[in-house]
């Protein structure tokens, strides 16, 4: 287990702030958030290549806050993948045994096995910078794991690769995690790619946590709108909120107020009475953005008339914009689409139900 406590740093003109965080043994855990967040610094403190201010770093209850990369037994992939270009790829691999003077039957079995493992067994003879984007990154990664590190730290692996590439070593990562259930710290700014690999995300930016959980609590129940926006919401709407008949009322504009069953006490405390109003950001997934032709009274659901002014094709799924106030964005599959026939300047139905409304104050 990997526990981080009260982590802090001020490096140049950035801070991390109070980093706290717990990671379970076999985890594949993924640091997601945009560039210039802080991902690389907290990777680089856990690495021990940048030394924390203030703070505890502790890896299956062995504190090492204050050891040097090499006593830390950790693997460590960065961003440019630091291949020595004057070794081949087996050579690369072998580099760490080497220094930690593994016998010669260790390093050989080893060798073979990640060989196997990461399918790069007919490169071994390579040198690494006639190797494609792909293939670097799996010597890279076996170079990592030969040394039997308790933690692996991946900064950022697949940036530079294109989408095809990517995409197959995310299934290539997936089948390696669990093969070998080596505890993973994965950093990352994509969050298609955090939902593929991570068994838990954190949201940092600005040199914060804003919110770890599992890929479906991030996904559906963003706690703040930079989280929200992140995770890709695009219904984020402003408003003022107050309880009414147990419910969180939230007034958009003159003509538009959307209930939800969520967050009630969070958001403005225990007690309030209906005369105070709040500033909120209220998040409604597209997915969950349906459209029916017909008036829709349901009590649990909220319904607008408004008109569809865009209609985007996105292969297996389609974006709809309806105006009814205010713009609101819907997914729908190809095939609930053309049964509902719908068609740009039509009159329609935005229902969506009061549980599928979040509310965060930013």
């Amino acid at each position: 287990m990997i526990k981080i406590s009260d982590l802090s740093l001020k490096f140049k003109d950035f801070s991390l702030e109070d980093i706290n965080l717990d990671i379970k043994d076999g985890e594949y855990f993924i640091l997601v958030g945009p560039s210039g967040s802080g991902k690389t610094l907290l990777i680089e403190c856990l690495a021990g290549i940048k030394k924390v201010e203030k703070g505890r770093i502790l890896i299956n209850s062995r504190e090492v806050t204050n050891l040097s990369p090499d006593e830390r037994n950790i693997g460590y992939v960065p961003q440019d993948l630091a291949l020595f270009p004057f070794l081949n790829v087996e050579e690369n691999i072998t580099f760490g045994m080497k220094i930690r003077k593994y016998t010669k039957e260790e390093i050989l079995a080893k060798l073979n096995n990640l060989a196997d493992i990461l399918k790069i067994k007919n490169l071994l003879a390579r040198n690494v910078w006639t190797l494609s984007g792909g293939e670097q990154q799996r010597v890279a990664i076996a170079r990592a794991l030969s040394v039997n590190p308790a933690v692996l730290l991946l900064d950022e692996p697949l940036s530079t690769l294109d989408p095809k590439i990517k995409q197959d070593l995310w299934t290539e990562l997936k089948r390696l995690h669990k093969e070998l259930n080596v505890t993973t710290i994965h950093v990352t700014h994509d969050f298609e790619e955090a939902m593929c690999l991570g068994d838990r995300i954190a949201i940092i930016n600005s040199g914060k946590i804003l919110q770890c959980g599992n890929v479906d609590e991030i996904f559906r129940c963003p706690k703040s709108k930079f989280a929200a926006e992140f995770v890709g919401i695009e219904n984020l709407l402003k408003g003022y909120v107050k309880i009414k008949d147990g419910m969180s009322k939230i007034k958009i504009n003159e003509n538009v107020e959307i209930f939800s069953t969520r967050l009630i006490s969070d958001i403005i405390g225990e007690g309030k009475d209906d005369k105070r109003d709040d500033e909120v950001y209220v998040a409604i997934r597209p997915e969950d953005v349906g459209i029916v032709k017909h008036e829709c009274r349901c009590e649990d659901k909220n319904a607008f008339k408004g008109k569809i002014v865009e209609i985007t094709d996105r292969g297996t799924l389609i974006k709809i914009k309806i105006d009814a106030g205010i713009l609101f964005t819907s997914l729908l599959t190809r095939r609930t689409y053309f049964e509902k026939e719908l068609k740009e300047g039509e009159y329609v139905h935005v229902v969506f139900r009061a549980k599928d409304v979040y509310i965060f104050k930013e």
